[in-house]
């Protein structure tokens, strides 16, 4: 054909070829696996599922299980995770591309996809929000600049991962226990025990006990994760590791590291440049390679429950990590709780307990205050905060090195009554802000406060309330006589004196009719200051910061230096109950050449170094002492057992014992507390596994978790009564309620099935809660599944 016959042949011969779409600009589907299965980060129930979108050729290489990525889902560009790529997909229209993969790094790995599709529906929760909790948010610089390692052969990688065979080391720790040998043996050959482990009291005992634990798993050829709940717990176990496997071999993830570390130490995870890690319960989904051991400390801490949705609590979240992993589980604690307890009786974990006479040679003596021999010497102990035992314990401990004091209230004075009628003081501010000059009252006496205290360190105190020993140190010993006490009181979040119409003797305080009794839900109020109605004040309790503050209010915070009471028209106040730094304060004076710490929510101290020293503390934050601590004073015990929590002796035990295991062996301990209840009785004895049985047997005779399964539904009292009724609960399902929760109109409905049933519970209550969503109701209904406040 010459050159010139180019010209006869038809146009459609020498047109350019089609694109595969037939349309200009179309996208190119990646020609393996174009169907790419998206994780979209969406809050709603009824849209928990993937969703199918097209990967462009451009993506094929990039586009991999695992990555991060931005698809465009109803009308908006929104993060996801790409699960898994396929070659077809169930969607019988168009697909939409994939925008863009964010980053090629895959953070999230089947394992740690299956676990969230579990906890979620276990909860009732959706994926999103357990991906949100698993997978830190991304730190593109950081990324950048720690680039993952250069694989290795498969002879290198078993050689790394599966060391020689070597002698078994020493036991150290855990030969105390009959069955300690074997745990360790077991983690060392890749088996997979579970065990809850009651540890001997002892210090930071614990930490060498997890560190020889992990350590025996890395030479088994596998990975370990630690959950513990706070960062002093880390720190400890941090060092611990540190001794143990050397440097390098292990990270640590707590919330106080910056969001470029913290991302730094998570991705050397994934990557698997280390191998075993500890943290809080974040950490909980730390893509450990070859998990074999995941071991949680302290479980009964509510610092191990997570605060955002679905809510999971560590523990639990661990036991489905191990069981799908086939992964060794360690549950360990001083004391333990009913939910392990429960995890022992159905066989899915074996105990590891000390013979009883090891035990009660590591154990410090402990005394419970009250007991008819002390009151036959001081009967002034019965009233008193600090009887003389606790003063003679602290001395004669103070001459062989720290003292320890646990109180359960942080802050100076955080509850305040009228000194004359015993009625609690509340807040006489309007809810609004009002001129000074309306709301002035008469003033107090010149350079003189406005509350009087009752201890022995005030000048104005009429009783003695330190018995014999405090005679001595008068001026100097913290007071606050506790008349009627030992049943009331919260240590959390308020106490008793300070709620509506209470008093110290528990009864409702003397007050003349038609006075204003106080309170945001209490009756009518005659004529107060200004003629107003009790709805038109705040009502909130009043507490003082310092010694020589002024009272304020803890609800508005407002400062009401002009207080009076409303029922006898008295300025002066008392202390209703004392906290850290108060106490703290008052012992200084009593004992002048001691130095004072304190470890509480304004810092919490790690360590303690050897020497004399006085050791104020709240529950959780006690530090560590080097060579334990010589003695030890647990105040105000009625804080503790007396909340309206059905945790409240299992916490309270718990709480104790944290504390006395940090006393040398034959220590004394003195805890101010009736001495014939069970949860003193098991502190006394140091059994806390008794206690927990009889806690279990307990729960099971009234229908309550761990031997049931329960979810609470809290929200607009219509809303949650429409959910009750659309619901389609499994059978056997009880149905609690609704009450209410506040003077908001808020309800609280719980509902109860056999443990068998938790899985159709969950499933009832997020379908309910999709509906809802579909149907775009305007309140919202909060799902919790097994939590922690019930009562």
């Amino acid at each position: 054909m010459t050159d010139s016959d180019d010209a006869l042949l038809p146009l459609d011969a020498v047109r350019p070829a089609a694109s595969p779409k037939g349309a200009k600009g179309a996208v190119v589907p990646a020609a393996e696996l174009p169907v790419a299965r998206v994780a979209v980060d969406n809050p709603l129930p009824h849209l928990d599922r993937p969703f199918d979108y097209l990967v462009p050729a451009a993506m094929h290489d990039t586009a991999r299980p695992g990555v991060r990525v931005r698809v465009r889902f109803a009308g908006k560009l929104v993060d996801g995770f790409l699960l898994e790529r396929a070659g077809q997909s169930d969607h019988a229209g168009k697909l939409t591309p994939l925008e863009r993969v964010v980053s090629p790094e895959q953070v999230l790995t089947p394992e740690v996809a299956g676990l969230a599709r579990a906890v979620a529906d276990r909860y009732a929760g959706t994926l999103g929000d357990v991906l949100r909790l698993a997978i830190p948010p991304r730190h593109a610089r950081t990324e950048a600049a720690t680039r993952p390692v250069p694989e290795t052969s498969g002879e290198q990688a078993a050689s790394e991962r599966e060391p020689e065979p070597q002698d078994a080391p020493d036991a150290g720790t855990w030969a105390d226990y009959p069955m300690g040998p074997s745990f360790i043996d077991a983690l060392r050959n890749g088996r997979a025990p579970r065990a809850v482990w009651t540890a001997l009291p002892g210090g930071g005992g614990w930490a060498t006990g997890f560190a020889e634990a992990v350590r025996a798993t890395l030479e088994g050829g596998r990975g370990a994760l630690a959950v513990v709940p706070d960062g002093k717990d880390v720190a400890l176990l941090d060092e611990e590791l540190s001794r143990a496997l050397g440097p390098g071999r292990h990270v640590a993830l707590t919330s106080d590291l910056g969001p470029a570390e913290r991302y730094r130490r998570w991705l050397s995870v994934l990557r698997g440049q280390a191998r075993a890690v500890v943290g809080t319960r974040a950490a909980m989904f730390a893509p450990v390679d070859r998990l074999g051991l995941v071991a949680v400390w302290d479980d009964g801490d509510d610092l191990h429950a997570e605060r955002l949705a679905p809510y999971p609590h560590a523990r639990e979240v661990l036991g489905l990590r191990a069981h799908r992993t086939g992964a060794a589980m360690l549950i360990g604690g001083y004391a333990r709780t009913a939910e392990a307890t429960q995890l022992i009786a159905a066989r899915w974990a074996r105990p590891i307990v000390a013979a009883r006479q090891e035990i009660r040679r590591r154990a410090p003596r402990v005394r419970a205050a009250g007991e008819d021999a002390e009151l036959a010497r001081d009967q002034a102990a019965r009233a008193a905060r600090l009887p003389s035992v606790a003063w003679r314990v602290l001395r004669q401990g103070l001459d062989h090195g720290p003292v320890l004091v646990q109180v359960p209230r942080r802050g100076y004075l955080p509850a305040l009554a009228c000194a004359h009628c015993r009625a609690p003081a509340r807040c006489a501010h309007p809810p609004t802000r009002m001129s000074a000059l309306e709301w002035a009252g008469p003033p107090s006496g010149e350079g003189q406060l406005p509350y009087e205290e009752t201890g022995e360190g005030t000048a104005g105190s009429r009783q003695d309330t330190y018995g014999e020993a405090g005679r001595g140190a008068r001026d100097a010993a913290p007071g606050g006589s506790r008349r009627g006490v030992p049943d009331g009181g919260e240590a959390g979040g308020g106490s008793r004196d300070a709620v509506p119409g209470g008093s110290r003797h528990g009864g409702e305080a003397p007050a003349p009719d038609g006075a204003r009794r106080g309170g945001p839900d209490g009756g009518e109020a005659g004529p107060g200051e200004g003629g107003r109605g009790a709805e038109e004040f705040c009502h909130g309790p009043l507490a003082l910061r310092t010694g020589h503050a002024a009272p304020y209010c803890r609800w508005c915070g407002r400062v009401d230096a002009a207080w009076k009471c409303p029922a006898c028209g008295s300025h002066r106040l008392r202390a209703v109950v004392v906290g850290a730094r108060r106490t703290a304060e008052e012992l200084g004076r009593a004992f002048p050449s001691v130095p004072v710490r304190t470890s509480g929510r304004d810092g919490v101290l790690a360590r303690l170094p050897a020497g004399p020293a006085l050791v104020v503390a709240t529950p959780g934050a006690e530090p560590v002492a080097e060579g334990g601590y010589a003695a030890a004073v647990l105040l105000d015990g009625w804080a503790l057992l007396g909340r309206a929590d059905l945790r409240a002796g299992e916490e309270a035990v718990r709480r104790w014992m944290n504390a006395a295991a940090l006393l040398r062996p034959a220590a004394e301990l003195v805890v101010l507390a009736d001495a014939a209840l069970p949860a003193v009785q098991a502190l006394v004895r140091w059994d806390p596994v008794t206690h927990a049985e009889r806690e279990l047997a307990d729960r099971a005779e009234l229908g309550f978790p761990p031997a049931v399964r329960m979810a609470t539904l809290t929200g607009a009292a219509s809303a949650v009564r429409q959910m009750l009724e659309e619901s389609r609960l499994p059978g056997g399902a009880q149905v609690l309620g609704p009450v209410p929760v506040d003077d908001a109109g808020r309800e609280r409905a719980m509902v109860r099935v056999p443990r068998g049933g938790g899985a159709a519970l969950a499933a009832a209550l997020k379908g309910a809660s999709g509906v809802r969503a579909a149907r775009k109701a305007a309140e919202v209904v909060k799902v919790c599944v097994d939590p922690l406040d019930l009562i």
